[in-house]
């Protein structure tokens, strides 16, 4: 069995709801985007998995039909803030189980506001979340998300004795990022004073440290090194290793951290570590879920970046940005580029695939040779892909 390869990636500039196109408009984008990328035509996809989480059903087909109709199967996805990344995950079995060449594309058309639960007459999948919050740290008017992971956020603080200003400092980093994508909604700096002076939205969380509300479309192209090289495509970047993981109960035993995806993405990181034979020390850039800046904070553990207990000097070192460690987020992350559920996945897939083939211009971190993804939905889905630079 060969290799699965990325062979084209696209994207279009994110925007907020009052600045966007539809969701078809923007899906085509990305679409076109990709297989112009990759160098393929639409008829030469066998299968599409396209992922979103707010829309009606078959809006997948309602965007690919714009670019082609081929009658080639479509399969909609849907896994919350993880819904991307999960359309490329099944893109890449199809690869691996023996299809040739196989499209992921990602949209969201979003409102705007904080995410809400939107359909009151039925069970919640996040009430088992809230009633876990809820015991833990008493009802509040603040957005769910911002309850789990503002929660999170304290609970590590109230641990580790982490200041404010050092989750600021996040925020700060991802707009310094930002500054150089073009596909970026917030490319404006902020400093560590005016992220703590936006308005208080729980625990450590003030509006500056939360993702907005984004409309966009992002896609890959994946397909078979043999297709690649009959077909005088790249080769450059190759998935090594992927994992997707679920709850566990411990992911409801009280603990915050945990309630918001720590175990699940740690055993997904763990798996693509030992699948890869990789150390998590050679990782030099990482997209991770900064959907929350307390949840960056946290995943730095969770993905063996650092030692548990030592995200603040993590930051406070500088090893999460250029001259550091690991260039975190150089995309300018959730926080900044912004958060399409269902095209961030694929998102990520686009500035890692740009950041192993040397092309993400001001943004391009130094020795690149692996680039590691974080994709994480509550309720819940997280997905880790190990990309890896050939030749």
């Amino acid at each position: 069995m060969g290799r699965v390869l990325v062979a084209g990636v696209g994207m279009v500039p994110f925007a907020t709801p009052s600045r966007s196109e539809t969701y078809d408009v923007l899906a085509r984008g990305a679409i076109r985007a990709a297989l112009a990328d990759a160098g393929v035509g639409i008829e030469q996809v066998q299968q599409s998995y396209a992922g979103y989480v707010y829309g009606e059903s078959t809006s997948g087909q309602k965007a690919l039909y714009g670019v082609g109709l081929t009658g080639g199967p479509v399969v909609n996805v849907n896994n919350n803030c993880s819904t991307g990344s999960s359309a490329l995950w099944l893109a890449r079995q199809a690869v691996a189980g023996g299809a040739d060449c196989v499209l992921a594309f990602g949209f969201e058309q979003m409102e705007r506001g904080a995410l809400t639960m939107k359909w009151a007459d039925r069970p919640s999948p996040f009430a088992g979340f809230m009633d876990v919050a809820e015991r833990q740290q008493g009802k509040s008017d603040a957005p769910f998300a911002a309850q789990l992971f503002g929660g999170a956020g304290a609970a590590y603080a109230e641990k580790y004795g982490t200041k404010p200003e050092t989750f600021a400092q996040i925020s700060v980093k991802a707009r310094r990022h930002a500054a150089h994508n073009p596909y970026a909604v917030f490319r404006d700096p902020v400093t560590v004073e005016q992220v703590l002076a936006s308005p208080h939205i729980y625990g450590p969380l003030t509006r500056l440290q939360c993702c907005p509300p984004t409309c966009g479309a992002a896609a890959a192209v994946v397909v078979s090194e043999d297709f690649a090289r009959r077909h005088g495509l790249r080769t450059s970047v190759s998935i090594a290793a992927q994992a997707m993981t679920t709850d566990t109960a411990a992911s409801f035993d009280g603990d915050m951290g945990r309630l918001v995806g720590y175990d699940m993405a740690k055993a997904a990181a763990d798996q693509v570590y030992a699948a890869a034979g990789v150390d998590p020390r050679d990782i030099r850039v990482a997209e991770l879920h900064d959907c929350f800046t307390a949840n960056e904070l946290l995943s730095y553990e969770a993905l063996g970046l650092t030692p548990e207990g030592t995200a603040e000097q993590f930051v406070l070192d500088g090893d999460n940005t250029y001259g550091g460690r690991v260039v975190v987020n150089p995309s300018g992350g959730l926080l900044s580029k912004g958060h399409p559920l269902g095209a961030t996945g694929l998102a990520q897939c686009a500035e890692l695939t740009w950041q192993l083939r040397g092309e993400a211009g001001d943004r391009q971190a130094e020795g690149v040779n692996l680039a590691l993804q974080h994709n994480i939905g509550l309720g819940g889905a997280a997905v880790v892909t190990l990309y890896e630079k050939l030749g």
